[in-house]
């Protein structure tokens, strides 16, 4: 094969663990070139609250008194009891134990400073191990600024570091194949920028951090059936998870590896919205009118602080659940079927119902830049004339709006009863009857993902017989094995791929 580019170690994605792979390969002496699809640098990282989960004793732990091992380390993270970690692959929690310490000085080295505030939180740690980086000092440069992005410190300090190594970063630059000899090894990629490939020959490894698959409608369905195309991804419009990396690995001889830890009903992987009436609604994401990519996003969405100012309903017109849970019994109605055979898989579209009153009390604005009126949020002067404008791409049918009518005139009447009949919803308080009435889009969001390819301790991919393919790594969100949320897993592996390629024989 003809090179347009040569160099030791490729790496695919600049989000957290791509940048701590090229950090540490360059660390041992390897030339490094990333490409990374997006115009900027950063991926689901650039998005993050910033919560670092790296224990074993750190310098900040030590610092607050706060006592951790790598033993205590592993024993949480492989404790059966718990859904976040009884599927783990119990070598590579090992490793990352071992590793958390001198990760955790590894992006003290290169930059990266810490809020010196311990963060407790609900994953597998029976002591506190999480800290959370400082927000980059450049508003332009957050991409959602003013809303505690603080990943973006974290991303922008390991780029500035990278770049400043020799690290090469090559945005615009979508992978679209890995090159392997054969069952031998890997010998470099393929990727697109401007209309042309470009051939990227990497003499020692290439290591993939391509964020995961959520936002890929075909893969994430081998995992659970009714993640159909309209469960939007957390990220977009900024940061694309679209198993790009998990297709090419396994198009040359790669393997998943625990896949039960994705739909285990633990953690975030699917979510209830927060922001309704935008296509993007995450929990924690919120794009605000100066974001730098703002017309992408279109919307700010309406953030709900009281489930009790609105019903939700499926794409019929129909209550499904109570509306104060947001657990996963929340989660499975909403993807449940509802009695619609024209959607046999996913449960279709949510939609938040509300009227002029709730918007008072929540001090809603319902119009532009707020809300997305080109199919996300739709207003009504009645009940009937609301569920006759409700059109977007992922409703399979028109909305009946004597269905709607009936859902709300018998929501009305539990509220006047003080009681749900229904759904158990605790003391339902405000009825639905001044006009104008809203539908807002509020259907569950995809975060998480938590498998993807085998590794072995190295993160070396392994493929289907067990064996290293060798010249191929893999960190982040699209290596499986380890269910973590955040970012401790994607930098200990980032760094442990980055090292390790370095040290390979050409």
């Amino acid at each position: 094969m003809e090179w347009n580019l040569s160099t030791d170690v490729v790496v695919i994605g600049a989000g957290a663990s791509g940048l701590a792979a090229a950090v540490s390969a360059r660390d041992h002496g390897a030339a490094v070139i990333v490409v990374e699809e997006n115009f900027d640098i950063g991926g689901h990282a650039m998005l993050s609250g910033g919560r670092v989960h790296l224990g074993g004793g750190n310098a900040l732990q030590k610092k607050f008194g706060i006592e951790d091992s790598p033993g205590r380390i592993f024993a949480d993270w492989v404790d059966y009891r718990r859904g976040d970690a009884r599927y783990n692959d119990r070598d590579l929690v090992h490793a990352f134990a071992e590793e958390c310490v001198p990760t955790f000085q590894f992006l003290l080295d290169n930059g990266v400073t810490f809020i010196e505030k311990p963060i407790v939180t609900p994953d597998a740690s029976t002591v506190p191990r999480v800290f959370v980086t400082h927000e980059w000092h450049i508003p332009g440069e957050v991409i959602a600024p003013r809303r505690n992005r603080n990943g973006s410190g974290l991303v922008r300090r390991l780029a500035e570091s990278a770049r400043k190594k020799g690290a090469q970063i090559l945005l615009k630059h979508e992978m679209t194949r890995i090159v392997r000899e054969g069952k031998g090894r890997v010998r470099g990629i393929v990727a697109k920028t401007d209309g042309r490939d470009i051939a990227i020959e990497a003499r020692k490894g290439v290591i993939i951090c391509t964020g995961g698959h959520t936002g890929n409608v075909n893969f994430r369905r081998m995992f659970d059936p009714r993640l159909t195309e309209e469960y939007q991804q957390a990220g977009m419009p900024y940061s694309f998870q679209g198993a790009d990396g998990e297709i090419a690995a396994m198009e040359v001889g790669a393997t998943l590896w625990a896949t039960g830890s994705q739909t285990s009903e633990v953690g975030p992987a699917i979510t209830k919205t927060r922001h309704v009436g935008t296509r993007w609604g995450y929990l924690s994401l919120y794009y605000e009118t100066d974001s730098p990519i703002f017309h992408l996003c279109k919307a700010t969405g309406l953030t709900v602080t009281d489930w009790q100012e609105a019903i939700l309903v499926d794409q019929s017109g129909n209550r499904f659940w109570n509306e104060l849970d947001s657990g996963y019994d929340f989660i499975n109605a909403a993807l449940g079927h509802h009695g619609d055979d024209s959607k046999l898989n996913g449960g279709g579209p949510i939609w938040a119902i509300f009227d002029a009153d709730a918007v008072a009390r929540q001090g809603w604005k319902p119009e532009p830049p707020h809300v997305d009126p080109d199919g996300y949020f739709f207003r009504g002067d009645t009940i009937h004339e609301l569920a006759g404008r409700i059109k977007n791409p992922y409703q399979s049918h028109p909305m009946s709006g004597a269905a709607l009518q009936e859902t709300v005139n018998r929501y009305n009447a539990f509220v006047a009863a003080g009681v749900d009949a229904d759904f158990n919803k605790p003391t339902p308080l405000h009825p639905i009857a001044r006009p104008p009435f809203y539908a807002a889009w509020s259907t569950p969001i995809l975060h998480d993902s938590l498998t993807g390819l085998r590794t072995d301790t190295n993160a070396q991919v392994v493929d289907i017989r067990g064996e290293a393919i060798p010249g191929l790594y893999c960190a982040g969100e699209s290596q499986g094995g380890f269910a973590q949320h955040g970012l401790g897993r994607c930098m200990v592996f980032g760094r442990i791929a980055g090292r390790h390629a370095a040290q390979r024989n050409s």
